[in-house]
């Protein structure tokens, strides 16, 4: 397995986040966290990539505990990893071409043609063929989700962490964003972790799901898994059911993975 999170624990002051969160993520497939906003999602892939680090449990990428890493250790491991940050978080000084070859001018052995071509590759990837000389400002709101996808693919990662990746997104540039985040699984083989509120885009797009909620994995499963689930926690997030979520969530925190009840 590729990812790895086990009895994963995090506060911040009195505010218990996550309280033993555990989910794996195989070599090859996308995953999806899902839950509502402020759960902790996020909190989750910077665990991954070592921006923090836990108060409890362990946390392994290919083989390695991240926060064992030392500096040098977790700049090897960045290396690894494409981070899709939620809002782009493209600079807005730079035309879209220096935005997506950031990372490739930190790499050794990368003189300026070969960034040059890597960065038209990419763009190209995610349908923004041409775009390069432009900047943030003169793109629409799902452009600039692909520019940071580009970047994030730039430096050819074996994996990528998308952080809300279709918020504030219209459905059908919804599915434009659904539709590469397939395409960079199925050609260029990375593997995903997702982390959403939108369960149609993770319906789309995730091999397995892992609902979050009160701090500990609530269930994990496939789509078909989650849509034949009777948990109500569950029923009543992917069907936006404040009685069903709220009604019984808080009081019972049985966990269910790979589809089978545990406590639930």
């Amino acid at each position: 397995m590729s990812i790895q999170l086990v009895d994963v624990e995090k506060a911040f002051g009195p505010k218990e986040v996550l309280r033993g969160f555990t989910m794996r993520v195989e070599d090859g497939e996308t995953a999806a966290i899902v839950g509502p906003s402020g759960s902790g999602k996020s909190v989750l892939l910077k665990h991954v990539v070592g921006l923090l680090r836990p108060d409890a449990g362990s946390v392994v990428v290919d083989g390695t505990s991240v926060p064992e890493l030392n500096r040098h250790g977790l700049a090897q491991l960045r290396q690894r990893i494409g981070y899709v940050f939620q809002f782009a978080a493209l600079f807005d000084s730079m035309t879209i071409a220096e935005n997506v070859g950031m990372g490739l001018r930190r790499m050794p052995g990368w003189d300026r043609l070969r960034i040059a071509k890597r960065v038209e590759e990419c763009l190209a990837l995610v349908e923004l063929a041409g775009m390069g000389d432009r900047y943030p400002a003169q793109l629409s709101g799902g452009q600039r989700k692909r520019a940071g996808l580009a970047r994030a693919i730039a430096p050819s990662p074996k994996y990528l962490l998308y952080d809300e990746p279709t918020t504030g997104l219209d459905p059908v540039t919804t599915s434009v964003i659904d539709r590469l985040i397939l395409r960079m699984r199925d050609e260029l083989g990375v593997t995903g972790l997702v982390v959403t509120h939108d369960m149609t885009s993770a319906f789309r797009v995730a091999d397995r799901i892992t609902l979050l909620h009160g701090g500990r994995a609530r269930f994990t499963g496939t789509p078909s898994e989650v849509r034949a689930a009777s948990d109500p926690v569950l029923r009543g997030f992917v069907e936006g059911d404040p009685d069903l979520y709220y009604g019984v969530g808080w009081q019972n925190e049985g966990i269910n993975v790979g589809g089978h009840d545990h406590g639930a």
